[in-house]
């Protein structure tokens, strides 16, 4: 059956005015913000080649940040292992911009990136869920400037991290993208700035540390910290650290999302930011059950796998808007947490999670190639945990590719470490990629010791981090006693198609499917109350239903792929997670 006829091409209400010129313009770093800033989103000159091919005259114009394989992008084009993708656009430096140094930020390019400006090489970047920064000052003139990338995506056919994509799409496997996929933007900094910063608070002592990172040393650093208009602590740094104390500090929660407001000067540098008083730990309950603790008390997270993909925007949400409707219809819905899926979130998702009080589980992103999977699956249902030493049993053969991944470990964890609401880390899933994972706990704890850890969602078990982890889908859920928490990291699946809201007309996927949204809701609800909520006072510490959105052919969600309609009675749904608590 041809494309056009079998899939539906699905504009959210959100894609639907989106203003092609200058899409997505609010600031994409809420927790390193500064007055410099001037967006590049919009209108950009493309090509997609064959890499035997020069490029010659551009094919028209791409909508950025929105991938060519979208169809906000104005291209909806997939862009092959062999193929260049070229961009081009031209700006210009305002009187007055430059006060040192001009940076060229990129939200996030996937996969090989390389940069020119005027003409000029200026960076190469690799890697296809990460921030990068470049100074560009040396490679501008006077005027007009001339922006153009080469970018190439070896998908599925290569082991970087990759996530859910795949050329050949289908079932839990999505359609790939290519390019830049969020916010490109320019700031400038004095010569000496800062280019990181590390926020870690601590209820215990009623302290937040802060770290920051500079080019080259720096002579006065000072902090202020400030709760709505008023100021309540502030410090010096030495040696580009602090640590303040914060005396009758508001707790940071789902129920009370409390932030503080953060100023730090650094010499000529000045950067606002913010944080939250919270803790996350692992502790055993009057029972011996070992729970997930917020702020010393046990606290059951109740969420949603959510997949971060939308119809019309792909990896890429098509406003503000969307971004915040996810999240407020998640705790409108009365869960209080989401499990973000093998993909990393432009920063402002983030921020709203923190702004309005959803916790968030965080995967790593997942490579490797030519994985058993047919064994792994068959080991995951019998509950059988071979080593994953084993390297050729996950698609881990090949050295260099196992060691990008510790480099996108270390990425993720530095690039998210601020976010108040990120809550446990997640290095691997279901086996995908999987390997040596007491390892990757150990990589992740010197990066943070500040959360606990999934080391191995769902399968291959290998008996570490801070979770028994299970997976169930086809079979009754039961509990197992073990000294770790016990999550139900992934469940249900069950699918409603909403004629109109689909995107695959013929072929869809779901664990179990009904024909009617009486039969659906009737069947999630028994499941609520028959499978899971029995099992939260023998031990149970966490949920997460499979899941938020419809996702091409997956028709599990809870809202449809375009957002545009809800499956299951609200109200009905607030009351039933009301029962998901200690």
């Amino acid at each position: 059956m041809a494309k056009e006829m079998q899939f539906e091409k699905l504009i959210s209400t959100f894609g639907e005015n989106i203003d092609v010129n200058c899409p997505l313009p609010e600031y994409p770093r809420p927790q390193l913000v500064r007055d410099s800033y001037i967006n590049l989103n919009g209108q950009w000159d493309y090509a997609i080649l064959d890499k035997s091919q020069k490029l010659g005259e551009y094919q028209g114009k791409i909508t950025v940040p929105f991938s060519p394989e979208s169809v906000l992008s104005g291209v909806d084009k997939i862009v092959m292992p062999t193929d260049v993708l070229y961009y081009k656009r031209t700006f210009e430096i305002p009187e007055g911009f430059n006060v040192g140094r001009v940076l060229l930020n990129f939200g996030a390019v996937d996969y090989l990136a390389k940069v020119f400006v005027n003409g000029k090489e200026v960076a190469t970047h690799r890697g296809g869920y990460f921030p990068f920064s470049i100074d560009i000052t040396d490679a501008l003139v006077e005027g007009v400037n001339s922006l153009s990338l080469e970018v190439t995506d070896p998908s599925d056919t290569k082991g970087q991290s990759r996530g859910k994509q795949k050329i050949k799409r289908g079932g839990i496997f999505y359609t790939p993208q290519s390019g830049i996929w969020q916010t490109v933007w320019l700031e400038s900094v004095p010569q000496n700035y800062i280019q990181e910063l590390y926020i870690t608070p601590d209820i215990d002592t009623a302290t937040v540390a802060f770290k920051i990172v500079t080019p080259s040393a720096v002579e006065n650093a000072n902090v202020e910290i400030f709760d709505g208009e008023n100021k309540v602590a502030e410090g010096t740094f030495e040696n580009n650290e602090v640590v303040v104390k914060v005396d009758g500090f508001k707790l940071w929660s789902p129920e009370e999302p409390n932030l503080y407001d953060v100023v730090i000067k650094a010499d000529e540098d000045v950067i606002t930011s913010y944080f939250g008083m919270r803790k996350y730990s692992i502790a055993k309950d009057e029972h011996g059950y070992a729970r997930i603790m917020l702020n010393n008390k046990p606290y059951f997270h109740n969420g949603l796998l959510d997949q971060g993909y939308w119809s019309d925007g792909l990896y890429t949400p098509p406003s503000e808007e969307a971004i915040i409707y996810d999240i407020a219809q998640t705790k409108e819905m009365g869960f209080n947490m989401l499990r973000k899926h093998i993909k990393i979130e432009p920063a402002r998702w983030y921020y709203h999670c923190d702004r309005l009080g959803v916790l968030v589980w965080q995967d790593m992103i997942n490579g490797g190639m030519g994985a058993n999977k047919l064994l792994n699956g068959f080991f995951g249902f019998i509950n059988v945990t071979p080593k994953d030493s084993m390297y050729s049993l996950c698609g881990r053969q090949n050295a260099e590719e196992r060691a990008e991944y510790y480099v996108d470990l270390e990425r993720t964890v530095k690039c998210l470490y601020n976010v108040v609401s990120l809550a446990i880390w997640v290095p691997f899933n279901e086996s995908w990629g999987q390997f040596d994972a007491l390892k990757a706990v150990e990589e992740v704890k010197k990066l943070d010791t500040t959360r606990p850890i999934d080391h191995a969602s769902g399968w291959l078990d290998q008996g570490g981090g801070d979770f028994k982890s299970l997976h169930i889908y086809f079979r009754p859920v039961t509990i197992p006693k073990d000294e770790r928490s016990v999550i139900l990291s992934e469940f249900g699946g069950y699918s409603y198609k909403v004629e109109g809201h689909v995107f695959n007309k013929v072929k869809s996927f779901g664990y179990k499917k009904y024909d009617t949204q009486e039969g659906f809701e009737k069947a999630y609800h028994k499941l609520f109350e028959e499978q899971v909520i029995p099992y939260i006072p023998k031990g149970l510490s966490a949920t997460v239903y499979t899941q938020l959105t419809d996702v091409e052919d997956e028709i599990n969600g809870i809202l449809t792929y375009d957002r545009k309609v809800i499956k299951l009675d609200v109200e009905k749904l607030r009351d039933l997670n009301k029962k998901l608590t200690y």
